[in-house]
């Protein structure tokens, strides 16, 4: 039995608040990591052209090319006009393109499982770079400013990112109201900028033209493919134009890419072009070159506010992809801290949080500057683009029902563009972007680990288990004490006494008068409506299993969906309820199915798991925990 009234308090959708006020709010959110990108892309991309010679017009039209196709085909093409339309009920990103996937195959799909895993992985791996290498590339602007303050910019770079990350705690929805309009003013100074200067050469715009690009790559060989990782710093932050497809809806993101940020990073990169092509001095930083000097300042101070508001994109995807990693099962509970009473996805992750800002510092530490730094950027998320791909081809086969030659016709040249960026950024695996990789794969070391260790807990308690019908049979012919209230015991697997159970008959040798088996799914949609929220199955006078699902982007509140149990003739009263939970001890066995160190990464990881009450939002007044202690 199902509950059928929906709640009045379903969320509004996105289209609600006005076209123009998301389109607007999305610039800061949506395109502030491929905002920052002009501060340095062109010109890492035309110096490792050049190989420290001066770099000729072949270089610059060549370099302007292949960033011009690379915004139009991977992230025009593809997120823009492609993979928005891929919604999981509204919602984008790698994990919401993994769980559609799955529920397009109507089973669990470990190749999907796989990339959607190593996609998410490297996604968090970015969340550490991008805060560093767009702060620090801004501040670097005091050296043309101000040349006596060039030792303050890591310093200060750092002073910056702290603060950043200080802040989260508190929420960020007022500052988030403000990012929109303050990008919106960024990217109409980044339109100015390219405007004022493709007048030093107007021939740059013969770049516009796809042979420079081709020429460029089969002419240069090997130092060609490093230029093109170079290039790909011009389209990271692309992916999140999809991840952030929930919070602002289709329409707006495309309005906003294709009338105003598209155009303004096209003339900022062709003015940058045109500068270089007649003064190739000014390759040294050709974004602050583009001003007079007692404008660089200001710029400096603009461009920090920008990266920032980047970096704060960044860091709040960070916590909604681990947020919904462990709704999905991936990672253990962390605790999720909800920073807006009106909204839901504003949440803060304490741990994530200071796990990211010591990534960040060391990467500034370590590297010292957004050049150096630049090497280590492009492959975590190439990566991703590429598992993105691959499983939007999947969608468009088995969800859109395309046939499987029409599908990879339009997915594979996709998939091959990313790829090739992918190869290009590994040839840059020795000086630096081994950072990146080694953190997502430690991140996939870290699920799988976790994946697999949770399954063999399940088969390890199941082997104690008695199954839930047997048990009723049992109670029947022998009654135990009966005690006035109900009793609720948290299960992943009704068809099975909870472990809570068995102790309490046990141990204390009573029975509640009301009796409730209580499981917690994860749907594979980013919400359930508040009429599917609910399944009450009465097995006897005493016993009653209760099935509560929840979306991957939802906070599994669970006294709020008892409350909903109500209309399905359940009585519920939080005061008169116990909530019983088993809590387990681990211990390493002297023989496990996984490795020692893997054991111990396992055992770790459950340790440092929330705890089940806070995550449920139960109240700690009416838990009763019972422990057991499992080798594994």
């Amino acid at each position: 039995m199902a509950l059928t009234e929906a709640s009045k308090q379903t969320p509004e959708a996105p289209a609600a608040a006005g076209f123009w006020t998301l389109t607007v709010g999305g610039m800061g959110v949506v395109f502030g990591d491929i905002g920052t990108s002009p501060l340095y892309a062109f010109r890492e991309a035309v110096a490792g052209a050049a190989g420290g010679e001066p770099a000729t017009r072949a270089m610059v039209l060549g370099v302007l090319s292949l960033i011009l196709w690379a915004l139009l085909i991977v992230v025009t093409a593809k997120y823009v006009l492609l993979l928005l339309r891929a919604d999981n009920n509204g919602e984008g990103g790698t994990l919401s393109l993994m769980a559609l996937g799955q529920r397009a195959l109507r089973r669990r799909s470990l190749l999907l499982l796989t990339l959607g895993v190593v996609g998410a992985s490297m996604f968090i791996g970015d969340s550490m770079i991008t805060p560093a290498i767009s702060v620090l590339s801004a501040v670097e602007g005091l050296k043309i400013a101000a040349p006596g303050l060039e030792h303050y910019v890591v310093p200060l770079t750092i002073l910056i990112l702290v603060m950043l990350f200080g802040v989260q705690s508190s929420g960020t929805a007022k500052v988030a109201r403000a990012f929109g309009p303050v990008m919106f003013v960024w990217f109409g100074i980044l339109a100015a900028m390219g405007l004022a200067h493709i007048n030093d050469d107007p021939t740059v715009l013969a770049a516009i033209n796809p042979w420079y690009a081709a020429h460029f790559l089969l002419t240069h060989g090997t130092i060609g493919l490093v230029t093109l990782g170079a290039v790909f710093l011009a389209v990271t932050g692309g992916e999140a134009l999809y991840a952030d497809l929930g919070h602002f809806g289709r329409r707006p993101i495309q309005a906003g890419w294709l009338g105003f940020v598209l155009p303004a990073l096209l003339l900022n990169y062709f003015g940058q072009g045109a500068l270089v092509l007649s003064n190739p001095a000014a390759l040294e930083n050709p974004f602050y070159r583009m001003v007079p000097d007692s404008f660089v300042l200001p710029l400096v101070g603009m461009a920090t506010l920008a990266t920032v508001i980047a970096s704060q994109a960044v860091i709040t995807g960070a916590y909604s992809l681990v947020s919904q990693a462990v709704q999905l099962g991936l990672l253990p509970r962390f605790e999720v801290r909800y920073t807006s009473e009106s909204h839901a996805g504003q949440i803060f992750l304490p741990r994530v949080n200071t796990l990211l800002l010591i990534g960040v510092l060391i990467l500034v530490l370590v590297f010292q500057s957004s050049s150096r730094l630049a090497s280590a950027y492009g492959i975590a998320v190439s990566t991703t683009m590429v598992a993105d791909g691959i499983m939007g081809f999947v969608v468009v086969w088995k969800l859109w029902g395309w046939r499987p030659a029409t599908a990879a016709l339009l997915i594979v040249p996709f998939v091959a563009v990313d790829a090739m960026f992918f190869s290009a950024n590994l040839l840059k695996l020795f000086d630096g972007a081994w950072v990146p990789l080694l953190f997502g794969l430690s991140m996939a070391a870290l699920i799988w680990t976790w994946r697999k260790g949770a399954a063999l807990l399940i088969i390890k308690t199941r082997r104690s288990e008695v199954p839930f019908h047997d048990l009723i049979g049992n109670l029947e012919r022998h009654p135990p004490h009966v005690v006035k209230g109900t009793a609720v015991f948290l299960t992943s697997d009704p068809d099975y006494v909870p472990t809570a159970l068995l102790h309490n008959l046990k141990h204390n040798k009573v029975l509640h008068e009301h009796n409730v088996i209580l499981t917690i799914e994860t749907a594979h949609t980013p919400r359930v409506p508040p009429s599917e929220r609910v399944q009450l199955e009465k097995v006897s006078e005493k016993f009653s299993k209760v099935r509560l699902r929840f979306g991957f982007m939802e906070s599994p509140n669970v006294p709020k969906a008892l409350v909903l149990a109500r209309k399905l003739g359940w009585q519920f009263d939080i005061m008169t309820t116990s909530f019983f939970v088993s809590r387990r001890s681990l211990k390493p066995a002297a023989k496990s199915a996984m490795p020692r160190w893997q054991n111990k990464v396992f055992i770790a990881l459950s340790r440092s798991a929330n705890d089940a009450t806070d995550y449920f939002h139960i109240p700690t007044g009416r838990v009763v925990e019972v422990g057991t202690q499992v080798t594994i």
